[in-house]
């Protein structure tokens, strides 16, 4: 399907999922950011609810339509795919969920842009939708919020820059998360679930998981070059300035960038790279702090499988809907630096950052900022479909228009 042929579609975009957590804060920031006169639909399986939402928004979106579709209703979503040109959804966990939708934007040549960071999703997305989006034209684009937009566009920024200055390839790469503040909601806390689950179900799935290339479009041509461990012992650096340890999401961005790297052809270079650490600073307590968040994430995941455990979490953890109060939203921050080596010795650094929870104020604006990127943007950004990552789909678009939302994102020689 032609960019022109998507144009005479009913709606620019469709927000599935609008009552929920981020669901509502995606569909304020629409109302507030979106151009006048942008076609814009809300979505989900209550025409009650969607109603009640549609009241709390600011007035442009007081004559947005409503459509209902189940997340398992085939012939709904067919049709809501179709009458529109792009899908923006935060129904998750998607593996539960997403599928469906996923391929009814395949089969409509219809963009669609999601926030999930679970592998096992995004691998069926390929498996089973890959080449029926390249033959109808959708970029089906995964990942667009935290997980994994700074990973993906501080990696691409940092190729970029290398390239343009005749600098090389880049050999080790890692991203340092320098600050990070934010809380967990009941939607991420239940994705979690839903994996553990899953896994346990079948052991095999979680081998896939493990596998550092589990997003590759094809893994026999993959570097040969050993990855680093995800689940980083602790340790003090002083290129990185002090402690580092674990980050939570290292496990899925770094998945998500080699998968970046493939679909670009392995641009980044057949010594390719790459990991991702938290910086704990070099204070006192730094290495008990960053000690107790290893323990803390793998006591977490086990937790999940063993029934008393999990019992005890259930109780105690947030629920699906629940999540951070706006104070605590807009106190949020986060900051992330990815360093460079090239191939001819050089060091490359990019920053990206923005300030509110980075789970969900800034990534409401991510994910906005994806959509309306698709929607409005189609012609200026690259000619690639099937299912993509926000640097292979968007790029260098995206980030101007993160920019012009007051993001940080930068990159500079070291």
């Amino acid at each position: 399907m032609t960019s022109e042929q998507r144009h005479g579609r009913e709606f620019d975009l469709v927000i599935y999922g609008a009552t929920g957590f981020v669901g509502k804060l995606l569909s304020d920031y629409l109302a507030r950011f979106a151009p006048s006169g942008m076609k814009i639909a809300l979505a989900g399986r209550s025409q009650s609810k969607l109603v009640a939402l549609r009241e709390t928004l600011p007035s442009p979106a007081s004559s947005w339509p409503i459509i209902v579709a189940d997340a398992d209703d085939e012939d709904a979503l067919d049709s809501l795919a179709g009458r529109t040109k792009v899908v923006v959804t935060t129904v998750g966990p998607y593996l539960k969920y997403g599928l469906p939708l996923v391929a009814a934007c395949a089969r409509s040549g219809t963009h669609y842009a999601d926030l999930t960071g679970e592998a096992l999703f995004v691998r069926r997305c390929i498996d089973e939708c890959d080449e029926l989006a390249k033959e109808s034209g959708a970029k089906i684009v995964n990942s667009c919020g935290f997980d994994s937009i700074p990973s993906d566009l501080g990696v691409l920024l940092t190729y970029e820059y290398a390239r343009d200055h005749g600098l090389g390839h880049l050999t080790d790469t890692t991203l340092v998360v320098r600050s990070m503040k934010g809380g967990f909601s009941g939607g991420t806390i239940d994705s979690m679930r839903t994996s553990v689950d899953v896994v346990k179900a079948n052991p095999e799935l979680g081998e896939i998981a493990k596998d550092p290339f589990a997003l590759s479009p094809d893994r026999s041509n993959e570097p040969t070059r050993q990855q680093p461990r995800d689940t980083v012992v602790l340790g003090r650096s002083s290129e990185f300035g002090g402690w580092v340890g674990p980050f939570v999401m290292a496990e899925y961005n770094t998945r998500v960038v080699r998968r970046s790297n493939a679909l670009l052809n392995w641009a980044y270079g057949p010594e390719f790279s790459y990991r991702e650490v938290s910086s704990f600073g070099n204070g006192p307590l730094a290495p008990a702090v960053a000690l107790g968040m290893g323990i803390g994430m793998k006591t977490a995941w086990i937790g999940m499988g063993i029934k008393p455990i999990r019992a005890i979490l259930d109780r105690t953890l947030p629920e699906p809907g629940e999540g951070p109060s706006e104070e605590q939203r807009r106190a949020g921050r986060f900051l992330i630096e990815v360093h460079a080596s090239t191939s001819n010795g050089s060091k490359v650094v990019s920053r990206v950052g923005a300030t509110g929870d980075p789970g969900y104020q800034a990534t409401s604006v991510m994910l906005a900022e994806s959509a309306l990127s698709l929607a409005l943007d189609d012609s200026r950004l690259p000619d690639r479909s099937g299912v993509l990552t926000p640097a292979t789909a968007m790029g260098d678009v995206l980030v101007e228009r993160l920019r012009k939302a007051d993001f940080v994102a930068t990159v500079t020689s070291a």
